[in-house]
């Protein structure tokens, strides 16, 4: 299955700054003078994982992608209201979540702001539904944004890889038959 990557995600940038541009918050709407429109699009309500409920099914229920900054954590989501999607709803839904232990407040924002930008910019448009949660290690503030997009990237290519697999597996009864 191809994917298709924006030009922005293909691109290094040194930094997120590149992306969002200076902030001059003395002067009304000239902060955002320099900056282009989003060419990748937003990052919706529809795609994000808000409720409590979902990231404790995704801890408890998922299973776990390790890399050098972050970890994934993930499960196939079916579209029934008891579990609380929409039905039709598909796609992956991302979540955040940045303990204390990591860092003040400044540090802690900053890696959501850094996560959510090159989740925004990777995000695939396969029909693979799942719920996915990104726990950041300290390491990812101190690594290029270039580096952020790509282990972020490779993430949803081994989920997509994982789910896509687990669906295509024979199913085996209790006695272990097919």
């Amino acid at each position: 299955m191809a994917r298709q990557i924006n030009d922005r995600a293909t691109r290094c940038y040194k930094s997120d700054l590149e992306i969002r541009g200076t902030v001059t918050a003395s002067v009304p709407r000239e902060s955002n003078r320099d900056v282009d429109p989003r060419a990748g699009g937003t990052f919706p309500r529809s795609v994000r994982l808000l409720r409590h409920a979902d990231f404790e099914r995704v801890y408890k229920q998922g299973r776990r992608h390790f890399s050098a900054s972050m970890t994934v954590f993930y499960l196939a989501r079916t579209a029934t209201p008891a579990s609380g999607g929409k039905p039709g709803v598909a796609g992956l839904r991302v979540g955040f979540t940045v303990g204390r232990v990591l860092g003040g407040a400044v540090q802690r924002n900053r890696m959501k702001r850094r996560l959510r930008e090159a989740v925004r910019l990777t995000r695939p448009d396969s029909g693979v539904s799942a719920d996915v949660v990104i726990n950041p290690k300290k390491s990812l503030l101190s690594i290029d944004f270039c580096e952020v997009v790509n282990e972020v990237s490779r993430a949803f290519v081994v989920l997509e890889q994982k789910l896509a697999g687990k669906s295509d597996k024979p199913v085996r009864d209790a006695s272990g038959a097919r």
